[in-house]
């Protein structure tokens, strides 16, 4: 084991005999803050670790997400820590543009007031100081779970800082021609009034209508199917696929748009699929995606026919109307005139809602900024195939190039006032100049800024070398950057992690912002539903920190945490975790209370009982096994692996095998508690990065050292003992045995019994009192009966039932559960052998019966055996 040199005074074995989670995790936390423990030095000569926080909105509160996703990171960094690396957990939170807007704009109309009363520069004052007042809430809570953050670090997206980077990179990518504005179609709210990204929309299902609508007249007549009628009215031509026969005589003929009075051409698009519906797809342009390629194939017209508001602007009796009446008013419009063919109500289709405020999406031609992505992309993909960047798991490298494979160019332009402000400035006779971080904007009149911000995601996808001073070649930059690790949902694997690749392998002469990308799922309910409020299933992670502890929370959320799946994750596994970190405290209680100690070098192994040697070599090759599972980000096999050794073989085995041991005294009871010292110092630091609050006060109490925060992480010694190993499992197995025997009796677990045990000359022997302390097995007294006898891996454990069990009312007891089973046996041969039932009946039906006849078997065989084992009445 690594030895710690902490330096501190003697251990204190006094602990509370409860652990209140309440009345240390704060206290400790604070201590460690205090203490620097967190903090990273950029001209220390240990090893980088870096890993940057996802930066959640200024405007977020902790949910289950924040606390899986920080609960992996947290661990990972404090083991890095422990191994002597200086490890960077960066902190930060994003300034969320449209979230942050909406809330400040939401307080203004509590005033009776818009943002447009204050002007632009007076609402974002006002937007500043809603920070200063009621953002970051998330800090606090962060600190709740115990994350260990640089917290001197922190960084926000617009602090000036971060502003220079991102005007920089602008300026950059404009200057090689990788920005430029244009007018394309973009998914628009309605009510933000604002492009947004299509992470930002959310699709669900609704109830619409699919209404057929015939075009022209006669043989020169199309029928053509909509969910939204009301676009009709900026139709500029119909498509249809060039090899069906069906149009072709129609191709290049123009046909009536009803209402309008309007003509519009018949195109022949291979977009068109023509075995959808009718073949034939109304064209668009100014206001459906596929619709704006169709018409920049074939130099349509983009006829615009609803404002920002999706208020109808087209000349005639709709105008006026907002979209949704204008859609009803149209289609009575079209039935007026016998124009609906068919009408199909409800149509369940999918539909995109800003995720911000739920409005209906519109896609809406605007002009827009826009980054030129393919060269990009590219290189983003590239740094992927060529082994620079892994991503884990590795089934999720063919998402990710699907996604910066077929990257369309990406609008980064917002219409918001909150964000940063798009470095490009108009002059009177249409000059555009993008101004860099140290230049001067031109003056004079007529010149005048964009009004736009920039995306989001914009700033945030420079997230890994901005928070570390970029452009500046700064100390930091240089010893943190590339990060070590990205650590992040799926979920964002498309939107956040490709941005940011492409701007790290481009502002950073192509190195990679991140060595790994580590993908988690989303954390569900405990029936793998989502976690909704709508649901009714979420859950606030603060409510079951305050009833159970962050530990628990912690463990229960890495005990789920298998690479790319969704955790599902449930109060009752909560509650178990809980117990587990009770179970830690009672049995180091109990170790300290007897004589466990860290004192001193650890004892020869020939000075050692097997039960010692057994343990250690399970220690070390836990400690191997617990490195595999973190080098290979599987948190779930990791704290199961912990859980089962520290529970299992520890508590329940080693600790209760040794009892006797320490009852007994002498140089055994010291042997074992130095054995018992290193196992509980090695363990508590192994379990440290998972559960840190309980670990470190049960550790700093056994050494008496500082903090197993800046402890040194356990290696693996190589002691191994096989013969022990195999030795201790003899004595499981007859413990086991005899257990499962007393249970099938009816006999308490705490009821003591009689009985002779014939193990001499096996390896046994030794064990025989910690056996008998196990099972509660008395010695043989005078006039012992040997009622029962149990053969158990070359040893014998005969019993004196006699007056604990009625020997005739258990026969019968069992008799009668064995005719059940035969029963149950018999009924399931009688259908798998009907082979008229097995023709008809369905595969997973016939697959529950052979079950219940494999079951049958079992219990038969058991029951069996257990009236086997019972002396005759």
């Amino acid at each position: 084991m690594t030895e710690n040199t902490q330096q501190q005074p003697a251990a204190n074995p006094e602990l509370p005999t409860q652990y209140a989670p309440a009345e240390v995790e704060g206290k400790l936390y604070e201590r460690w803050v205090e203490r620097g423990y967190f903090e990273a030095d950029a001209n220390s000569d240990k090893p980088p670790y870096t890993i940057v926080i996802p930066p959640p909105n200024v405007t977020g509160s902790l949910h289950l997400g924040h606390a899986f996703e920080h609960t992996l990171i947290d661990a990972l960094t404090r083991r890095k820590r422990m191994q002597g690396y200086e490890t960077l957990w960066q902190p930060g939170m994003d300034h969320a543009g449209i979230a942050t807007q909406n809330v400040v704009e939401r307080e203004l109309a509590k005033e009776g007031k818009s943002r447009h009363d204050l002007g632009r520069e007076a609402f974002v004052e006002r937007v500043w100081q809603w920070k200063a007042e009621s953002g970051g809430q998330i800090s606090g809570q962060m600190k709740r779970l115990g994350d260990g953050v640089a917290w001197s670090r922190e960084r926000f997206t617009m602090d000036e800082g971060l502003s220079q980077s991102v005007q920089t990179i602008f300026k950059k990518l404009y200057d090689d021609e990788l920005i430029y504005r244009a007018e394309r179609i973009i998914n628009w709210c309605p009510r933000c009034l604002t492009a947004i990204s299509d992470i930002e929309v959310e699709y669900q299902d609704d109830d619409g209508e699919l209404v057929s609508i015939r075009y022209g007249e006669g043989d020169a007549s199309i029928v053509v199917a909509t969910t939204r009628a009301e676009t009709m009215l900026g139709d500029t031509a119909v498509a249809v696929h060039p090899d069906d026969e069906r149009y072709r005589h129609l191709v290049g003929t123009e046909i009536e748009l009803p209402l309008t009075g309007r003509r519009i051409p018949v195109v022949a698009d291979e977009h068109v699929d023509p075995e959808f519906g009718t073949g034939a797809v109304k064209v668009t342009p100014a206001h459906d995606p596929n619709d704006f390629e169709i018409g920049q194939r074939h130099g349509l017209p983009n006829l615009a026919v609803m404002d920002e508001r999706a208020v109808i602007t087209a000349h005639g009796p709709f105008q006026g109307l907002d979209r949704l009446e204008a859609r009803s008013a149209i289609v009575a419009a079209l039935r007026a005139e016998g124009r609906i063919v068919a009408e199909k109500r409800p149509y369940v289709h999918s539909v995109g809602h800003c995720s911000r405020c739920k409005t209906t999406i519109e896609p809406r031609l605007s002009m827009q900024w826009w980054v030129k992505v393919g060269p990009l992309a590219k290189a983003a993909g590239d740094a992927v195939r060529d082994g620079k960047v892994k991503i884990h798991p590795q089934e999720m490298e063919k998402r990710y190039f699907d996604w910066v494979d077929n990257l369309h160019d990406w609008c980064i332009s917002r219409q918001l006032w909150w964000g940063h402000r798009i470095p490009v400035w108009y002059g009177p006779n249409g000059e555009i100049v993008c101004v860099g971080p140290d230049e001067q904007p031109p003056t004079g009149e007529g010149w005048h800024q964009d009004t736009d911000v920039l995306d989001t995601w914009f700033s945030s996808g420079l997230w890994p070398f901005s928070t570390l001073g970029w452009p500046e070649r700064t100390d930091d930059l240089a010893k943190f950057y590339p990060n070590s690790v990205l650590v992040t949902g799926y979920d964002i694997l498309f939107f956040w992690v490709a941005r940011m690749m492409m701007f790290g392998l481009y502002a950073m002469d192509g190195t990679p912002p991140f060595h790994t990308i580590a993908l988690h799922g989303m954390v569900r309910d405990q029936f793998g539903k989502k976690m909704s409020k709508s649901f009714g299933n979420a859950v606030n992670p603060l409510d079951w920190m305050d009833e159970y502890g962050s530990d628990a929370v912690r463990f229960t959320l890495a005990n789920g945490a298998n690479p790319g799946v969704d955790v599902p994750i449930g109060e009752d596994w909560v509650k178990a975790s809980r117990n587990f970190a009770n179970k830690i405290w009672n049995a180091t209680r109990f170790a300290l209370m007897n004589g466990a100690t860290v004192e001193g070098p650890l004892p020869d192994p020939s000075a050692m009982s097997a039960t010692d040697r057994w343990i250690l070599s399970r220690l070390n090759k836990t400690v191997a096994e617990v490195d595999a599972f973190y080098d290979d980000y599987q948190f779930a096999k990791l704290a199961d692996a912990l859980y089962h050794f520290a529970w299992d073989e520890v508590f329940d085995w080693y600790v209760e095998l040794s009892k006797t041991t320490f009852f007994a005294g002498g140089e055994g009871a010291k042997v074992s508690g130095r054995v018992l010292g290193e196992v509980l110092d090695v363990m508590l630091r192994l379990l440290h990065p998972i559960v840190p609050f309980v670990t470190e006060t049960l550790w700093t109490t056994l050494t008496g050292k500082e903090s197993v925060v800046i402890a040194d992480w356990p290696e693996d010694s190589g002691f191994r003992d096989d013969a022990a190993e195999k030795e201790i499992e003899l004595v499981q197995r007859v413990v086991t045995e005899v257990r499962r025997f007393r249970s099938d009796q009816g006999l308490q677990p705490g009821q003591k019994v009689p009985a002779r045990l014939e193990m001499a000359g096996t390896a046994l022997a030794p064990h025989e009192a910690a056996i008998r302390q196990l099972l509660r097995l008395q010695p043989e007294g005078e006039g012992f009966s040997a009622t029962a006898s149990l053969p158990v891996v070359g040893a014998t454990v005969a019993l004196d039932l006699s007056g604990t069990i009625d020997v005739a009312a258990e026969r019968k007891r069992l008799a009668k559960d064995l005719a059940a089973a035969e029963k149950e046996k018999a009924q399931a041969n009688g259908k798998l052998g009907n082979e008229a039932f097995l023709a008809k009946a369905p595969d997973n039906v016939v697959e529950k019966i052979r079950t219940r006849l494999a079951k049958a078997d079992e219990d038969i065989a058991r029951i069996q055996a257990q009236l086997d084992r019972l002396p005759q009445a």
